[in-house]
């Protein structure tokens, strides 16, 4: 980021403060009010930080009007078309598209690693046996800090290149392992004759009892999945993770912490809520009530799965993802799931509709990945554990880029302070 020219005017009574403007290399310029406070002796007031940009970034970029999606500046339908999830880490984390040889080396490191510390297993048999997927994930990553020390050091470079290596490496094994835990099912242990996505779907759904083999449609699918939801900007869970990381805590309590964030309904539940609501329509014939309710401005039913807070337009994702449910239903039948049927019925009957086309509520990336996880064969409790292994690599992108900005320093917003001036202390007696 650089200085430029322009600047904005701020006038508080009789005194006017020029405030820097910066130019991005795209999207909106940026005021810079570091010095408000100092000079004029007042703060900004952003309820959900929707207008500030708290840091400078080079790994994602979003324009919500547009729908567009650029990682590293590569466009999201290009990189799910054409690449694969583990190629768009390494784009991710090192801000280029490897070369054969480079991405070969990487896969092998992250094969390598997908083994978790046997001990670590004693952490899963501590939680109940319905103790929700997320809630053993937000434990176990946080306690890898306990076990992999030699990673913990944010000051050493190569000790934050093997964090990144281990998170990826090891989030599909832990949240299978959650999984599998859930259901009273016997942990299955990675392979490494399987690619990312296939050996994820070996851990969820084999058994010792019998070969388990991974259909490519669905690993393509799950690829993309990962691929899709790797990172968004500074979302929530984003910003937490690096608000996290300004304190100096250790790269496993980061994620944590963002694994912890997204588990918000607001957040990363948006799929789950998804299925949730196509469960409660029941079958297609109750469609056209629903889609009525949703149209009712006095009726607080809400379709959820189409529209997004950021995209205006329409979600990038959801193309590509809608192509990932289309091949995944015709591979796996939708017709003895009453869920997937009045998916596929409602998808039709929404953009047929004028309304929402009117309001530009299509389909999301949400809607159309809680498809595939349902067809798949995933309650909706794992939904959100597969979102937060896929958005792990763009935690640690972020985790990275922050630790080596020479401007960053501790998180501390501030507050539109509303409560009682000072006041004396009155003894219990006296009250």
């Amino acid at each position: 980021m650089s200085d430029t020219s322009k600047t904005a005017h701020l006038t508080i009574g009789d005194s006017t403060y020029e405030l820097p403007i910066y130019t991005p290399s795209t999207g909106p310029d940026v005021i810079d009010i570091r010095q408000l406070y100092s000079q004029a002796g007042v703060f900004t007031y952003d309820p959900g930080f929707t207008s500030t940009a708290a840091c400078d970034s080079t790994i994602t970029f979003i324009d919500g009007d547009k729908g567009e999606l650029l990682h590293r500046g590569y466009p999201i339908d290009q990189l799910a078309e054409k690449s694969h999830y583990l190629e768009v880490c390494f784009l991710l984390l090192y801000g280029y598209l490897p070369k054969a040889d480079e991405l070969e080396n990487f896969e092998k490191t992250i094969t390598q690693h997908t083994m978790i510390h046997e001990q670590m297993h004693n952490f899963f048999r501590g939680f109940r046996r319905d103790a929700h997927p997320m809630a053993t994930m937000v434990g176990v990553v946080g306690a890898m800090s306990a076990f992999y020390h030699d990673s913990t050091d944010i000051n050493n470079p190569r000790e934050r290149e093997i964090a990144s290596h281990r998170l990826i490496a090891k989030m599909p094994t832990i949240a299978a392992m959650a999984y599998k835990y859930s259901i009273g099912q016997p942990f299955v242990y990675p392979r490494n004759d399987l690619d990312y996505a296939a050996n994820f779907l070996h851990m969820c759904f084999a058994v010792p009892a019998e070969e388990y083999q991974v259909d490519p449609i669905l690993a393509r699918a799950m690829d993309r999945i990962f691929t899709l939801h790797a990172d968004h900007e500074q979302n929530a869970s984003t910003s937490t993770v690096r608000l996290a990381s300004s304190s100096g805590a250790n790269p496993f309590a980061c994620i944590a912490a963002g694994i912890a964030c997204l588990w918000g309904p607001a957040h990363g539940g948006a799929n789950q809520a998804c299925l949730e609501m196509l469960k409660e329509i029941g079958t297609p014939d109750r469609i056209p009530e629903y889609i009525a309710r949703a149209k009712d401005k006095n009726d607080p039913f809400r379709l959820m799965g189409f529209g997004h807070r950021v995209y205006k337009n329409f979600d990038p994702r959801a193309t590509v993802m809608k192509q990932s449910a289309d091949e995944v239903l015709d591979l796996l039948g939708v017709e003895n799931n009453p869920v997937l049927a009045t998916a596929k019925e409602l998808e039709k009957a929404a953009l047929a509709d004028p309304y929402f086309a009117e309001k530009k509520l299509f389909p999301n990336v949400d809607f159309y990945s809680g498809i595939i996880l349902e067809a798949m064969g995933f309650p909706t409790s794992m939904f959100t554990p597969v979102f937060a292994l896929s958005r792990t690599v763009g935690w640690i992108s972020q985790w990275k880029e922050q630790l080596a900005d020479p401007q960053m320093k501790i998180g501390r917003p501030r507050q539109l302070y509303q409560g009682e001036t000072m006041r004396d202390y009155v003894d219990i007696e006296s009250r």
